[in-house]
């Protein structure tokens, strides 16, 4: 691995100059000169030794991302041993006369480029974990209540680690993503949803306290109260104002086992109907209701797995799915342990009691807590086993408008999805969330319903499928938009100036005052195309 020592700010362009050169020959590449003419003007010395990687491996890791879709090289990887590393390359930056723009990847699951930086640095920020001498995830636990536990934890870890040093302590956080896999600032710069979040709200809205490095080089500790104006517009912001290098989020006590539920339905009206009452009724506080809710589709030609099921009821679950193209599952968890498990069979039979699934087409199994939340982990196995695993992920990730729901099922999920018949693996969720469990000061756009669904088509497909499967995301834009139904992406695609304004909407002008404010020089999240 190509590694040097930096002494000073033009030592480390004529350095990122020297790799570049090297790296071209050896792979007979040509050299971009356009940087050239700025990168010999800053005089301030910095001490950032041995900590630039800019070997063809590591530049060719960091150009590409979970969707393997974009590819973006960078000039060189920095891997820092300290977040004060971080700060002086942000610093180094702001002092050119063309800054550089600077990219924090992690685990890198974004799908369209978010975590690159062409032309610039990217931050490989696991390579903290190397430094923190077994601090990066530090739980607290609060004997009297355990509702007030919390764990402070650095951005560059990933969630299955916190699941796992919080359940030695018996604690949890409260709210997960479908992916443990990703990295706690990868989903808090985002907004992180799942299942609980009907009940606990998305991640973000699940943290304490930020330290974050602002675009300006500056290392600030954020919460609500303190700093507010950066902890609302990082938490959702889309790595704009800063790198997040901690966050505390809030615990609370862990449950043993989970009831795991499948209610199988042929009639969209009746399965977000009934989706609509639970997350009403289930996510009010102190409910003793379901504590996950979520839904998907199941398509008669998609390949999926079917070991939830009793296998003598696998027939006559594809004979459902024949007679009708598409079926909806209802996905429900009830979680408890030793001192409620005598009850658990009939508050779950209560609980499900008037919902208009199929008669017959209930499915319950019972497992460990921490086995339900790992439980897309077949999806992974499913594209290992078809040489998919590096498989071009066409994903899109929307929130709809409750009030418009049914126009998605009518002119997404049956006339593109279905009639494009495009076999891909990889699952569809559709699932209702209420606005009141998010904070509206936080920098993520949402629908302006009380009510409002995420809808996700999450496709993997073989090279030869993804431009098929590409186009059909794009109808599903252009129908979305046509129909005036008010949709705003998750985890958005790149998109022109004036698509970023509307995507914000009412939030725009405030955001981009974030920007002016913390990342003045644009320096941050390149990739990310919101303001560059």
């Amino acid at each position: 691995m190509a590694r040097f020592s930096i002494l000073d700010k033009n030592g480390f362009m004529l350095v990122l100059l020297l790799c570049l050169e090297i790296t071209s020959m050896l792979t007979n590449a040509e050299i971009s000169t356009d940087l050239c003419p700025i990168l010999f003007h800053a005089p301030t010395p910095i001490t950032l030794s041995n900590k630039f990687a800019c070997d063809n491996t590591t530049l060719t890791l960091a150009s590409t991302d979970y969707g393997f879709v974009i590819n973006e090289k960078p000039l060189a990887v920095l891997e820092p041993t300290s977040t004060h590393d971080i700060t002086e390359l942000i610093k180094l930056s702001n002092s050119l006369p063309t800054p550089i723009p600077i990219a924090a990847r992690a685990q890198a699951h974004s799908v369209y480029g978010q975590a690159m930086a062409r032309d610039g640095i990217v931050v490989n920020m696991t390579h903290l974990n190397r430094y923190r001498h077994g601090k990066g995830i530090v739980i607290f636990r609060d004997e009297k209540d355990p509702w007030n536990s919390y764990a402070d934890v650095g951005g560059e870890q990933v969630w299955n680690d916190v699941l796992h040093a919080a359940l030695e302590y018996g604690l949890t956080p409260l709210s997960f993503t479908d992916s443990l896999g990703t990295s706690v600032a990868g989903t808090l710069v985002n907004a992180g949803v799942g299942g609980q979040v009907f009940k606990y709200g998305p991640q973000i809205s699940n943290v304490y306290e930020l330290d974050v490095i602002t675009g300006k080089g500056d290392h600030v500790t954020c919460s609500a109260k303190k700093n507010s104006k950066l902890f609302y517009g990082v938490l959702g912001g889309l790595g704009q104002y800063g790198i997040i290098t901690r966050a505390r989020i809030a615990l609370g006590p862990a449950p043993a086992k989970v009831k795991w539920l499948r209610l199988l339905y042929t009639d969209f009206s009746e399965f977000t109907k009934d989706e609509e009452h639970l997350i009403s009724v289930h996510g009010r506080s102190g409910s003793n209701g379901f504590d996950f809710v979520q839904g998907f589709l199941k398509i008669e030609y998609w390949p999926d797995d079917l070991s939830f099921y009793p296998m003598e009821d696998v027939p006559r679950i594809h004979s459902l799915v024949s007679q009708h193209n598409i079926i909806y599952i209802l996905e429900l968890a009830k979680y408890y342990d030793d001192s409620n498990q005598a009850d658990i069979d009939e508050d779950v039979e209560n609980l499900i009691k008037g919902l208009k699934y199929v008669p017959t087409f209930k499915f319950e199994r019972d497992v460990l807590y921490e086995g339900f939340l790992n439980r897309y982990n077949f999806v992974d196995h499913l594209l290992a086993a078809q040489g998919l695993a590096e498989a071009p992920k066409s994903w899109l990730d929307l929130f709809v408008p409750g009030s418009r729901i049914s126009d998605i099922n009518e002119g997404v999920f049956k006339e593109i999805v279905y009639k494009q018949n495009i076999t891909a693996i990889g699952i569809m969720l559709v699932f209702p969330m209420n606005k009141a469990k998010w904070n509206d000061k936080m920098a993520v756009a949402i629908p302006d319903e009380e009510i409002f669904y995420l809808v996700s088509l999450l496709h993997y497909v073989s090279p030869d499928k993804y431009e098929a499967s590409s186009t059909l995301k794009y109808q599903v834009l252009d129908f979305c938009k046509n129909s005036g139904i008010g949709i705003k992406a998750y985890l958005p695609k790149n998109k022109t100036h004036e698509e970023w304004k509307e995507h914000f909407g009412h939030k725009w002008e405030s955001f981009k005052d974030g920007k002016d404010e913390f990342d003045p020089k644009r320096i941050l999240a390149p990739g990310q195309r919101v303001f560059n």
